[in-house]
């Protein structure tokens, strides 16, 4: 890492919901924030579910966004390394990020390595015990035939359903992210636990949780989960050294 420098990460902005109105002033929130460490970034990490929902057709993509998607563009074009991981809301990208903003998208979670540190960066959703039905619905998600069906739906009717269904994932979680639920009910920490049996890893970042977690795992492994920006407005860095979670206020 270059000295001076810092890589942030940060997830779960789900643009476009509960309504226009409100995903414009976290959108814009989220786009301050992003101005803000322009000076010391030198990569940035979304981990994501940037959006509550999005598809690419083929010559279409979701109205709206256009103050986040034009800071990422011009970020990325300033020499910042820009990182994009799907989330559960959000899986359907295809190309877009990559071809109009030189930003590489991930499917899965990956690994990465600075200054000796190994980190294994992902959503999370889908990882750990539990969870039948949604690890059976992603599997049909992230089908190709499933996602070129869909696609045959003209977008007023496609992203009006997925609105609806989104809307509805909501309702039901309620406010069940809204406190630590124990080590031994933190599905992604017994997640890291396994993997740490197998595998080291200094840090496990993810999303997909809303709640903002710092965990050790053992003396040499943590467990960070960003949060959101719904509610939290939190994100972590890594100063070549040491990782921390920060909450940010404009």
């Amino acid at each position: 890492m270059t000295a001076g420098k810092k890589i942030y990460f940060l997830s779960d902005f789900h643009l476009g919901a509960p309504d226009a109105a409100s995903s414009l002033v976290r959108e814009k929130k989220v786009v301050a924030f992003l101005e803000s460490i322009r000076h010391d970034a030198e990569e940035i990490f979304i981990v994501g579910d940037i959006f509550d929902f999005w598809y690419e057709y083929r010559k279409v993509v979701p109205k709206g966004y256009v103050r986040l998607l034009g800071k990422l563009a011009d970020l990325s074009d300033s020499g910042i390394r820009i990182h994009v991981f799907i989330g559960n809301h959000d899986m359907w990208m295809r190309g877009y990020f990559e071809e109009e903003m030189n930003i590489p998208v991930y499917y899965e979670p990956k690994e990465f390595q600075w200054n000796g540190k190994q980190f294994l960066i992902g959503h999370g959703d889908g990882l750990g015990p539990g969870d039948h039905g949604y690890k059976f619905l992603k599997k049909i998600f992230r089908n190709p035939l499933c996602q070129w069906l869909f696609g045959q739906l003209h977008p007023t009717w496609g992203i009006g359903l997925a609105n609806y269904f989104s809307r509805k994932s909501r309702e039901k979680t309620g406010n069940a992210d809204a406190h630590f639920l124990g080590a031994e009910n933190e599905w992604l920490i017994v997640y890291s636990r396994e993997v740490l049996e197998t595998k080291h890893y200094d840090y496990f970042v993810f999303g997909h949780r809303h709640y903002p977690i710092d965990y050790r795992l053992s003396d040499t492994s943590r467990y960070i989960n960003l949060g959101d920006w719904i509610r939290n407005f939190t994100y972590a860095t890594f100063d070549g050294s040491d990782m921390q979670l920060h909450k940010w206020e404009k």
